[in-house]
């Protein structure tokens, strides 16, 4: 899952907070391999500012499952004090971690935290990602960059320090593409780190998988499309017209009307996922038809199965997570039928 979030905006903090929790929870019940929390501090529907709290919470009441941050936006950040504090979720989570990175792409995000010009921000990501490898080796150094400052002391007689090396001496990271020949994706290939492809229509997917293999090949590095992650919105029920309705009705209706659809349009995402289509005459039902992946079980395998087919596919399905906070049921029964239904037909 890939709990964003999308909570109506009029959700307070707390419910929000137990909510993220609770799918945490869910999802590692049901077998969910990973669970990504995306950080936003400004965004009336992404409305998670600290996914850490959500993984620390998750990690005592989970077995399984990866709790990942999807992404810590590192220009905002402190890099010695958010490397240090990552190393510690490795061992809180005894390695179920995976560390999401990101440039921040919201100039609200950035204004509040002082940034008047976002054009640094790649330069920034870079240099951050420098220092915490480096505190990561938990050897004693001093880093002076064109942004940020840090080191690691030398040893002290009288006091030891504490190690910040990661659980198993190793974080493994990951980043997210949306746009085509994602800058973010090279990155992700240039250095060995997953790749995950935030769903723009079928070109972009594979697109997003040329890029990054492209730029892994350069680098001297081989990539396998079973560590390739998709993001797609997905809504399972017993039948197609019971699957319609929920997604139409519920959460996921509500979040692409009053948000994604305009902010898309806006974007030219929209476009993008239907190419042959005038932005005008596009309705929540093509979208239904068309974006989503929507049906009973044998639907939506049947739906992933030709994605994948004419995508040159992917290992992992990332499914965005939605507000059904005020009658889950039916979602996590959807959620479900995707792990017990659908999976072993893609198998």
């Amino acid at each position: 899952m890939f709990q964003t979030p999308f909570m109506r905006p009029e959700r307070t903090p707390r419910q929000v907070f137990d909510f993220a929790v609770d799918q945490a929870i869910e999802c590692d019940r049901l077998g969910f391999t990973e669970y990504w929390i995306g950080e936003h501090a400004t965004m009336s529907w992404e409305s998670i500012t600290n996914p850490e709290l959500i993984i620390a919470a998750s990690a005592r009441q989970t077995q399984n499952i990866k709790l990942c941050p999807g992404a810590h936006l590192l220009p905002y950040h402190n890099p010695a004090s958010l490397a240090a504090q990552v190393a510690w979720m490795t061992h809180v989570t005894e390695g179920r971690y995976i560390l999401g990175i990101g440039s921040g792409g919201y100039p609200s995000d950035a204004k509040l935290r002082g940034y008047k010009d976002m054009s640094t921000n790649h330069k920034r990501t870079t240099e951050a990602l420098e220092i915490m490898n480096k505190v990561w080796e938990s050897k004693p150094f001093q880093f002076d960059g064109e942004f940020y400052s840090a080191g690691y002391p030398e040893n002290d007689e009288h006091h030891e320090y504490r190690s910040t090396a990661p659980y198993g001496g190793k974080v493994e990271i990951g980043l997210a593409g949306l746009s085509p020949n994602s800058p973010s994706l090279s990155f992700a290939g240039r250095n060995g780190y997953n790749a995950l492809s935030v769903y723009a229509g079928e070109a972009a997917i594979s697109n997003h998988w040329n890029t990054y293999e492209q730029a892994a090949n350069e680098a001297g590095i081989t990539v396998d499309r079973d560590n390739f992650r998709v993001v797609r919105d997905v809504i399972v029920a017993d039948t197609d017209a019971d699957a319609r309705k929920l997604a139409l009705e519920g959460g996921i209706g509500k979040a692409w009307q009053e948000y994604l659809i305009p902010v898309y349009k806006q974007f030219g995402l929209l476009q993008a996922m239907l190419p042959d289509m005038d932005m005008a005459d596009v309705t929540i039902e093509d979208i239904v038809d068309k974006v989503w992946i929507v049906g009973s079980p044998d639907t939506v395998a049947e739906k992933l199965s030709t994605v994948c087919e004419a995508t040159g596919g992917w290992g992992t399905t990332l499914v965005y997570g939605h507000d059904y906070l005020d009658d889950v049921k039916p979602w996590n029964y959807s959620l479900q039928l995707l792990t017990e239904e659908v999976a072993p037909k893609l198998a």
